[in-house]
């Protein structure tokens, strides 16, 4: 099995080619990188594919009606739509505080999603 990703570790976004082999210390065999970070990228993506995840909540009694909002850490790449439906039912009221952990260990994860942006009550 063959895949070839660009790595998107740092703003050089080598063109890696990845290929099982048992015969590898790491079990693969990873051309196409400048650095070691390279390597480290195509083992997890090709065994533990994860992502972080930015978009938007509802707000209430705010000045704007979606709030900011990110993983604080990246989230496995196949739960991602399956989080994303449990962040667009959240709704949340202002006063937020940037960095204030709105949805706490979603889908059992132990990843929050938290806010991104202050927001004041009007």
């Amino acid at each position: 099995m063959t895949k070839d990703l660009v790595c998107i570790v740092c703003p050089v976004g080598c063109r890696l080619t990845i290929e099982k082999d048992d015969t590898a210390e790491n079990g693969y065999r990873i051309t196409g990188n400048t650095c070691k970070r390279g390597i480290n990228y195509a083992i997890e993506e090709m065994t533990h594919p994860t992502r972080m995840v930015p978009t938007t909540v509802k707000i209430e009694q705010a000045f704007l009606k979606r709030l900011p909002v990110r993983t604080d850490r990246p989230i496995d790449k196949k739960l991602i739509f399956e989080a994303m439906k449990v962040i667009n039912d959240f709704t949340c009221i202002a006063p937020i505080k940037m960095g204030d952990v709105l949805i706490e260990n979603i889908l059992g994860t132990e990843v929050n999603i938290i806010a991104t942006r202050s927001m004041d009550k009007v």
